[in-house]
């Protein structure tokens, strides 16, 4: 336990906690077996074809060629300016460098894909512990610096790398891997942006695209990133930082639509990982019609559902300071009725400016897996697995270049990065 300690950056990795770790520490990273490493290495190809057909079904709709209710759903509660960003035509095969999902591990070595995150934080800290247990002589997934090479191969001449304020607890780990990247890379305050960008190098977009009216520059430089004449990643095209795409790929009425777009092995891969979803929409459906998988005629039935009934999350679709960090997950099963009922009538209410998303809660397995307690004993933790793939697309290729996992205690429903979690790279097992 000392060795990690005394690696840890004098900077500190997360907020402004000096040299303490606000996560648990292990002696081992997570071993995984055979099967889910496979759907791993062949899961960030499939991703980004997800995402380069969801901009297409996207870009079709806002042109009226295609399910012309589509694109004014994916643009509520947007800015004008933001909206015409997106669909400029300098960006419309525009996609993340990065693809990050949010996997929960079941038993039978089962995935349930529950987020993509296209601006994700933990870059930094999964390229630490990477080199901390590659140079303990454990083989890491991605390699001790499967991070770093792919974010070389993302920004050949190097980055700025601009975090928000808003984003201000990552700015430690931002930091500190742009100064592992080298000298062609750094990294700043996005409020200290200023437009015209004299700077060569690309910016790497670490603020969320709600966020703008906060940074100065920010609605100026989307608006050159989308006339071609800076380089922002991600891109400003914020519908791709939606989660309704989850949603959208299970209606039945688009599915002839995905059939057109993805090849029939990766539709059936994405519809095996992704948990049934709806997006709760107060349009009245037909007398004979049902919500699918659900069968029930209104979202009225949905919201006074019996608690062993409702194993159900809400959350924000995007384009929220809500709508990450788990702040507006709610999960039936574990609120009360009056609570619940609260919910799935503010997410009606709320379908015109802010959507949200309903999933099928996913039954996480239980595992067993060594800490450090604050004596330096170890000890077991029975934990739940959240893992965290990171991707980078590159050259044409979508490559893994290392897996975080978050294990956090059996009781805990919210799978996410907290004081009593566990986080480790993985390796084969």
């Amino acid at each position: 336990m000392e060795d990690i300690l005394t690696a840890v950056p004098a900077t500190g990795l997360f907020s402004r906690r000096g040299e303490t770790l606000p996560w648990l520490v292990s002696p081992r990273p997570l071993k995984l077996n055979r099967t889910v490493l496979r759907r791993l290495q062949s899961l960030g190809h499939i991703l980004a074809q997800f995402q380069d057909a969801s901009q297409r079904i996207y870009r079709r709709s806002s042109e009226g060629a295609l399910h012309p209710w589509l694109a004014p759903m994916l643009d509520a509660g947007k800015p004008d300016w933001l909206v015409q960003v997106q669909r400029s035509p300098a960006l419309r095969t525009a996609a993340p460098c990065i693809i990050r999902p949010d996997l929960l591990l079941g038993e039978n070595s089962t995935l349930s894909l529950v987020e993509i995150d296209s601006v994700p934080g933990g870059v930094g800290i999964t390229l630490w512990l990477s080199q901390l247990y590659a140079a303990a002589g454990f083989p890491v997934l991605g390699g001790a610096d499967g991070i770093a090479q792919g974010m070389r191969r993302c920004f050949p001449q190097g980055a700025t790398i601009a975090i928000s304020d808003e984003s201000a607890d990552y700015r430690p780990e931002m930091n500190w891997l742009a100064r592992q990247l080298g000298s062609f890379f750094c990294a700043c305050r996005a409020e200290q942006l200023r437009n015209p960008f004299t700077d060569p190098r690309p910016i790497y977009r670490f603020w969320e695209l709600f966020d703008c009216d906060n940074i100065p520059a920010a609605r100026e430089l989307c608006q050159a990133a989308a006339a071609g004449m800076c380089s922002l990643s991600p891109p400003p095209v914020a519908h791709l930082e939606e989660k309704l795409w989850l949603a959208l790929l299970h209606m039945p009425g688009l599915l002839p639509t995905w059939q057109s777009e993805l090849r029939g092995t990766h539709l059936q891969t994405l519809l095996s990982l992704i948990p049934h979803s709806w997006v709760p929409d107060p349009t009245p459906l037909p007398v004979q019609a049902a919500l699918p998988y659900l069968n029930l005629h209104s979202w009225q039935q949905v919201a006074t559902l019996g608690r062993q009934t409702r194993r159900l999350v809400l959350k924000l679709s995007g384009f929220s300071p809500l709508a990450w960090g788990s702040r507006s997950v709610i999960i039936g099963h574990d609120v009360s009725c009056e609570q619940w009922k609260l919910a799935v009538s503010t997410a009606l209410s709320d379908f015109s400016s802010h959507p949200w998303i309903m999933q099928e809660f996913f039954d996480a397995a239980i595992i067993n897996h060594p800490y450090y307690n604050a004596r330096g004993d170890t000890i077991m933790m029975r934990g739940r697995v959240r893992l965290c793939p990171y991707y980078f697309r590159a050259e044409g290729h979508t490559e893994l270049a290392g897996c975080l996992a978050t294990i956090v205690p059996e009781d805990k429903k919210k799978i996410h990065g907290m004081s009593d979690a566990i986080l480790v790279p993985c390796i084969a097992e």
